[in-house]
């Protein structure tokens, strides 16, 4: 539930901003300060190869969504594997998403929505679990 702002999301129930009680928002602000430092550093080591490989995919209009959706997973997966050891390869994964995420539509901003949608459903598909496990620990 964590938005790029750092805040936590809510949804309108009778007209109200509604946020679910279960969620601590001081826990989520150091959580997602946490990825964002993680991530500035990963966004150093990125190699433009990369992200450009990544663009081209997401201009292709023939790849269907599970393609471009599985190009990302390997992405993030192969430079999850240089990731520091003491990390966790979920939380290196996460934060690769995001920041892979980010280059991509800093490259190429008419891909945002595209590369939008298709990391959530990356990280709605694979870490999912870790997510919650971070909220909730």
């Amino acid at each position: 539930e964590l938005q790029t702002d750092g805040n936590r999301s809510g949804h309108l129930q009778n007209g109200e901003l509604v946020f679910d009680p279960q969620v601590n928002e001081e826990v989520v602000r150091i959580i997602a300060a946490q990825l964002a430092e993680i991530g500035d550093q990963f966004d150093k080591e990125i190699k433009s190869r990369v992200v450009n490989d990544l663009v081209q995919h997401f201009l292709n209009e023939n790849l269907s969504g599970e393609e471009i959706t599985r190009r990302m997973s390997e992405a993030v997966e192969g430079l999850a594997q240089v990731a520091p050891p003491d990390m966790e390869q979920e939380k290196a994964m996460l934060v690769l998403a995001m920041v892979l995420t980010k280059k991509i539509a800093s490259t190429m901003p008419s891909l945002l929505q595209r590369v939008f949608s298709t990391t959530v459903n990356y990280i709605s598909q694979q870490l999912h679990n870790y997510i919650v496990r971070m909220v909730s620990a």
